[in-house]
């Protein structure tokens, strides 16, 4: 892909500032380091931004809001970029990289870890587990921590401990107009209401504070069936996950196996009582007979590496996502799903789901943002091909078919993380009666809509 590296005036401008304000690093279009600095998940995604402020502090964020603000350049935040949708590069703009913001500090008497606006998922998970500690985060390991929280956050630990944003107690955020403020239950609380599920919105989240919780007896592993034997698991998993214990989250996928074809993935992860634990994953297996089964004691940043090794296998492939939230997995919705994943148009796509149950249901849906708190499967339509493949169109309408497919099963509105503007009806739905609330504090927080490339909120 060629870079046009002819720069306006603003942009020029706003580089020799930052350069003479940050103690990061700034990197314009054209740059040597342009190409590293650009890259994120989605090879897809073709935004060329102007420039990146690479900030090592939160005085470098201030100085680049500032900064691109009165250049006039449109603005984005790029943190673990692992976003399908590209949102961090804003086209022609100023990115604020918070790459090198990822230390994290772990207050194990108080159970608290502080941690900066770029840390990943790995980075947290593995400062908790040296303290025998675990947060409740997501799968991946490169995905950012705020940007996985403020839109939610599902993963393995909601039935125990909630989403990633019912574990937020506070954080630090640049607003529009420059200034640091903190926020939480007592500072700013309608801005911590509205972080929690309204994603980058209101304002750039420079640090957060993260309830962590004890680790116990930790199982986890994939558990592998044959396709052949989907459907009759599927039908078995429905009624198993209908009771299924807070302890336990299980993160099901249908991805391609080594001779391309696709298989039943199951990845339990059990924190509780190992006896119980143990009997559990016995009736799991039980579902049908598994092609592999290696579930067994381990810690939160190693069932990462997992998927880590499936994402780094697909690196540089173009993605595209589509969601749905099941409320339960009926037959028919379970047939739609197996039809087309046995129909898909590429090895690398796949459908994936998250079970929110437990004390992820029990909160209130007006006590944050995020507003679906009744049991439900998130499930990620998900398709992926290689670069030389062309511009992917069969392979986004398999993922768009099947997505009008599950309508008839699906709750109103989608995962607002991975929504786009274009799905006008999912977000318009996808908060509920905290629609308005958001909209009118998107108003009091960024009336100039600096931070419009953030998930879309409803109109």
């Amino acid at each position: 892909m060629s870079v046009a590296t002819t720069h306006t005036a603003s942009e020029l401008t706003a580089a020799r500032e930052l350069r003479a304000m940050m103690q990061g690093r700034v990197v314009l279009r054209g740059d040597d380091d342009y190409a590293r600095t650009r890259r994120i998940w989605n090879g897809a995604v073709e935004n060329q931004p102007a420039l990146f402020a690479v900030c090592e502090t939160s005085a470098d964020v201030e100085a680049a809001v500032r900064v691109a603000r009165r250049n006039g350049l449109p603005l984005s935040v790029r943190g673990g970029g692992h976003d399908w949708a590209g949102r961090a590069l804003c086209p022609d703009g100023l990115v604020i990289d918070l790459a090198r913001m990822r230390q994290v500090v772990v207050d194990p008497h108080s159970r608290v870890a502080t941690v900066a606006g770029g840390a990943t998922t790995k980075d947290l998970a593995v400062a908790a587990g040296s303290h025998g500690l675990v947060a409740a985060l997501g799968n991946c390991g490169a995905v950012g921590v705020a940007g996985l929280a403020l839109g939610g956050g599902y993963g393995p630990l909601n039935g125990r401990y909630g989403l990633a944003a019912d574990n937020l107690l506070g954080a630090e955020v640049v607003l529009a107009d420059g200034r640091l403020v903190a926020t939480g239950p007592d500072e700013e609380p309608e801005l911590f209401w509205a972080i929690r599920g309204g994603g980058g919105n209101f304002g750039v989240v420079t640090s957060l504070r993260f309830r962590l919780h004890e680790m116990r007896h930790m199982l986890a592993g994939p558990i592998v069936y044959s396709w052949s034997e989907a459907e009759s698991v599927l039908r078995r998993y429905a009624a198993f996950a209908a009771t299924m214990p807070d302890e336990l989250g299980v993160s099901m996928g249908m991805p391609s196996g080594p001779d391309g074809q696709p298989t039943l993935l199951l990845l339990p992860l059990w924190n509780g009582d190992k006896h119980r634990g143990e009997q559990i994953i016995r009736d799991l297996q039980a579902l049908g007979t598994p092609q592999l089964a290696q579930v067994g004691p381990t810690t939160y940043g190693d069932m990462l590496a997992l998927f880590d090794a499936a994402v780094d296998a697909a690196d540089c492939c173009h993605w595209e996502t589509r969601t749905r939230s099941l409320p339960v997995l009926t037959p028919g919705a379970v047939d739609a799903i197996i039809t087309a994943v046995a129909r898909k148009t590429s090895p690398y796509s796949m459908v994936n789901w998250h079970h929110a149950h437990g004390a992820a249901t029990r909160i209130a849906a007006e006590e944050m943002a995020f507003g679906l708190r009744r049991e439900h499967f998130m499930v990620e339509i998900i398709a992926g091909w290689k670069p030389d493949a062309g511009n992917g169109a069969e392979h986004r309408q398999w993922a768009q078919e099947l997505w009008e497919g599950l309508a008839r099963f699906a709750l109103p509105g989608g995962y607002a993380n991975f929504l786009v503007p274009r799905d006008r009806e999912q977000v318009r739905d996808a908060y509920g009666s905290n629609g308005a609330r958001l909209r009118s504090l998107k108003r009091r927080f960024d009336p100039d809509g600096v931070f419009a490339s953030a998930i879309p909120l409803p109109d």
